[in-house]
């Protein structure tokens, strides 16, 4: 007989389960929302129903499509510059004492800095193009990644790095197999928080100065009075960074096959 072990097959269906209660209570909501302004009759410049809003997303689907093209490729390329530095900062912080004492504080005091403040100084200095949208991400996504790794790298099991001092091994081998994984997981983390506030990133970079994006076509369709399309770019900003979420998220489980064994069969032995 084929198919699955028996083991495997209440994991998986327990992994599926777990998406159940969400999208069951997204459809009642959206079911609720559909009663009300069919119940009460509210106006769609007010608040269109979730019909309204798809047949409005349909009729601007090209539209749609352009902007979010725009919009994507801003976050990608934010995110890139973000995943970089941060990567780079947190291994120096991690290496080096003086940049930890350096660095981190200072890393924390730009976090009480408004993102809003400083994006008009970007289309000032940089102009209309892509790139205040770019570092706009980039100062959003790379702090939660910085720390990620820092920390990650910190707190590795230290009787693991003693075994390996003892047995001869190098700085080098060590942080290559004891570290660099153990941390991995916890990078990953700061990772998918990253890349969530990714698109609101371009989105808040587009609101101040922008010919083309979402961020655009929320205001175009606000200024005249389109809530279904602003509702519409709403939706569509949400399955873009649900997507880039996910495919995150999928990388994590290629990358880290162990890490995800191991948590299962922690599951099984609770069990």
């Amino acid at each position: 007989m084929t198919g699955l072990p028996t083991r495997q097959r209440p994991a998986q269906w327990n992994a599926l389960a777990r998406y159940i209660p969400p999208t069951a209570l997204v459809l009642a909501l959206f079911a609720l929302w559909q009663l009300a302004t069919t119940l009460w009759e509210i106006e769609p410049w007010l608040l269109p129903s979730p019909l309204a809003i798809a047949r409005a997303a349909n009729e601007a689907k090209n539209l749609l499509i352009q902007h979010t093209w725009q919009t994507a490729q801003e976050t990608l390329w934010g995110f890139g510059l973000a995943l970089g530095v941060g990567l780079a900062l947190g291994l120096l912080i991690d290496f080096s004492t003086l940049a930890r004492d350096t660095l981190y504080p200072l890393l924390v005091v730009s976090q009480t800095i408004p993102i809003i403040t400083i994006a008009p100084l970007l289309v000032i200095w940089l102009g209309y193009g892509i790139w205040p949208k770019i570092i706009v991400v980039g100062l959003i996504c790379f702090f939660p990644i910085v720390v990620s790794t820092a920390d990650g790298l910190r707190s590795a099991d230290p009787e693991l790095i003693a075994l390996l001092r003892t047995m001869g091994a190098s700085r080098a081998a060590t942080f290559f197999k004891v570290r660099l994984p153990g941390a991995m997981p916890v990078i990953f983390s700061g990772i998918k928080i990253a890349i969530t506030y990714s698109v609101v990133g371009a989105i808040l970079g587009e609101w101040v100065g922008a010919s083309k994006g979402l961020g655009v076509f929320m205001l175009r369709a606000t200024n005249s009075f389109r809530t279904d399309w602003v509702f519409a770019s709403i939706a569509v900003t949400a399955v873009l960074s649900v997507a880039l979420f996910g495919l995150v998220a999928a990388l994590e489980r290629l990358t880290l096959p162990w890490y995800y064994t191991a948590a299962r069969e922690e599951r099984w032995e609770e069990l």
